[in-house]
């Protein structure tokens, strides 16, 4: 399948995090419930430092980093049930003296490359059985503010949240259409 794809919704996130609670797979977990809290593309996900998300001996509420792509700095929320994910993926073995969020297995590599995350993206769709082709590292990245835009219409927040500079890119990164905008203002009464 070419082109976009397609953000996950509620009810295939909470498939997918079922499943992989049920199947006790820590870091899948963590590493699911991050890529929906934080917006960021896979390059960036996979970089990240166990530093970037935790301090003071707790997972942050909220974290902030330079996004590779742009070099813009870019913010995300930390929800609490990501926050358990993750500080129960720090106290694995695998964990200690880790520098990386999401270690490699080979000594050579610090971190999972984007293509291995692209794999776990694959399986984890395919287990609740949609197809894997019609979704990817970018719907992770596209799930939660695709249901903010949903709920709220406020492209601005999109925006912010996406680290984009044009509301243009935003636009076309939702695929907001004519229908769209003439169902919110039909939502707008004056």
């Amino acid at each position: 399948m070419i082109g976009q794809k397609r953000p996950l919704e509620p009810k295939h996130v909470w498939a997918i995090r079922v499943r992989l609670e049920i199947a006790q797979r820590a870091r899948e977990l963590a590493l699911f419930n991050l890529a929906i809290d934080s917006n960021l593309r896979g390059c960036d996900l996979v970089k990240l430092k166990v530093a970037d998300v935790y301090a003071a001996g707790q997972v942050k509420d909220r974290a902030s980093i330079v996004q590779s792509k742009t070099r813009r700095p870019v913010s995300f929320e930390i929800t609490e049930g990501t926050r358990r994910a993750i500080t129960t993926w720090l106290e694995t073995p695998l964990m200690v003296g880790s520098e990386h969020l999401w270690p490699g297995r080979f000594h050579e590599r610090w971190h999972i490359s984007t293509r291995q995350y692209a794999r776990l993206v694959r399986d984890w769709v395919a287990s609740i059985g949609l197809e894997p082709s019609a979704y990817g590292t970018h719907s992770m990245r596209r799930t939660k503010v695709a249901q903010i835009h949903r709920k709220t219409g406020n492209l601005r927040a999109v925006q912010l949240l996406l680290g984009h500079t044009k509301m243009d890119s935003t636009v076309r990164y939702l695929g907001v259409e004519l229908d769209d905008a003439l169902a919110i203002a039909e939502a707008v009464e004056l």
